[in-house]
């Protein structure tokens, strides 16, 4: 099947959502993190708690999501969920053309690969699924729905993945270290099992106030240069013969010249548009010099937010699975007759077909062994595609200090790695204020210990104090 460029983006460009999956190796995960004990420093007071991601330095993702380079293509997508020897299936949102990045995308990716597994066996074969996150806990439902014996291994001590929510005494409601926001169209399928669990959302529109962009004196405006200008760069880059980074289109279109002098209130221009793309960073994982231009969305909607425990979307599909957690697999080897797993206890598992679901980035990073080695076009997929990094903060005050009702606040103008950030008190009612860095900026972030990140963003967010 082949796929346009702009029937990507028609898929791609409405909303956003951070992905999912899991690995299968052996490092530590995100946790939350105590919230430290220290004085007030300037006008914003000490957190009541704090938790954080850390999905970069996380071996069992190697990364949040996977992106469009320069030279990657959707072919390279579709080469990466063919069968092997109808023996190795692979699914996950980097195999996923129309959603890739997304819980979504990973959910039908899983579907799909399910279908292609079925068709291929039959229902008296045994079958391991390679992780518990979104795209391998749905297909363990389409499979055992259609009488296959499936056991699902997974690395992690917990199922979710990159879908990982948080419950305990300092926070009012479970939160999400992993995908929290959604697309209210594209992931409405997502919502509509949400809701059948009984998973709260609250979507972002409902606020009064919806977006501001404020500099560090603390001066507010709208922000009405920078997306006419990413949108003209974009255009101009589906006309050219090369593809190239969203940095290039924005000089080589002219789009950049166009917002240097310009100002909105008291914002320059190119302080306006390094923000934009520092907010498309918390998107794709990476930032404008990166990007695929041929590829990349010039807009997304404002989000729905998980508020009610995202990881119940994948216990429910594991209902009645067998799957067996903190267990990893370093090696699978296949004839055209059966598959052997090598654990990293040194067991190894026989079953007659196997699904991949872990993420690009551990693919990338060789944490499986495989033998005989992937088919080239497999292995020319996972080179040629690029895995981003999307953290997120967490911070609970005991009321709020800051002087605007907006729910998107974007900082410009500043060397702060924390430029986006989302007020959830207009929505919920809580004092809770969750930052987003993605590219470069996350990558930072993923150095500073966690007294050294609470005490930056004390500074980050003065603006926002009265």
């Amino acid at each position: 099947m082949s796929f346009t460029r702009r029937t990507f983006l028609a898929g791609a460009g409405t909303g956003v959502s951070v992905l999912v999956l899991t690995a299968c190796t052996v490092d530590a995960e995100p946790s939350p993190t105590p919230t430290p004990t220290r004085t007030a420093t300037g006008v914003v007071p000490v957190p009541r708690a704090t938790a954080r991601s850390n999905w970069g330095a996380d071996s069992f993702a190697r990364g949040s999501t996977s992106y469009m380079t320069v030279g990657s293509t959707l072919e390279h997508r579709e080469a990466l969920r063919v069968p092997v020897d109808d023996r190795v299936f692979f699914a996950g949102e980097a195999t996923s053309t129309d959603n890739p990045g997304t819980v979504v995308g990973a959910q039908r990716s899983g579907n799909l690969a399910a279908a292609a597994l079925a068709d291929a066996g039959d229902s008296s074969e045994k079958v391991a699924i390679i992780g518990a996150g979104a795209a391998g806990s749905e297909a363990a439902r389409v499979l055992t729905l259609r009488g296959y014996s499936v056991s699902v291994i997974e690395a992690r001590s917990r199922v979710g993945g990159r879908i990982h929510s948080v419950s305990g005494k300092a926070w009012p409601f479970p939160i999400e270290l992993g995908a929290f926001r959604l697309s209210p169209l594209r992931d409405a399928d997502v919502l509509d099992a949400l809701g059948r669990l009984d998973v709260a959302t609250v979507s972002l529109d409902s606020a009064e106030d919806g977006t501001v962009y404020r500099s560090a004196t603390g001066e507010s405006a709208t922000d009405p240069v920078s997306p006419a200008a990413l949108a003209t760069a974009l255009d101009w880059a589906q006309s050219q013969s090369r593809d190239q980074s969203v940095d290039s289109s924005l000089t080589a279109s002219g789009a950049e010249q166009t917002v240097i002098g310009a100002t909105a209130g008291e914002l320059d221009g190119p302080g306006l548009l390094a923000q934009h793309l520092a907010y498309l960073a918390t998107v794709y994982g990476a930032d404008g010099a990166d990007l695929s231009s041929w590829y990349t969305a010039d807009s997304v909607d404002t989000p729905t937010v998980v508020t009610g425990g995202f990881s119940e979307i994948v216990s429910d599909s594991l209902e009645g699975v067998e799957t067996y957690l903190s267990t990893t697999v370093v090696g699978v080897s296949y004839t055209d007759e059966r598959v052997s797993l090598r654990l990293g206890t040194g067991e190894s598992l026989t079953v007659d077909r196997v699904l991949v679901t872990v993420p690009l980035g551990v693919l990338q990073d060789d944490s499986i062994e495989f033998d005989p080695l992937l088919p080239f076009s497999h292995r020319t997929a996972i080179a040629s595609l690029a895995m981003g990094t999307v953290d997120t903060v967490w911070l609970r005050f005991d009321e709020p200090f800051w002087t605007t009702d907006a729910v998107v606040w974007n900082l410009v103008g500043t060397d702060d790695e924390v430029t986006t950030w989302y007020n959830l008190e207009p929505v919920t009612g809580e004092a809770i204020l969750v930052g987003v860095v993605g590219g470069e900026a996350a990558e930072r972030v993923q150095l500073l210990d966690d007294d050294e990140l609470v005490d930056r963003l004390l500074t980050t967010l003065a603006p926002f104090a009265g």
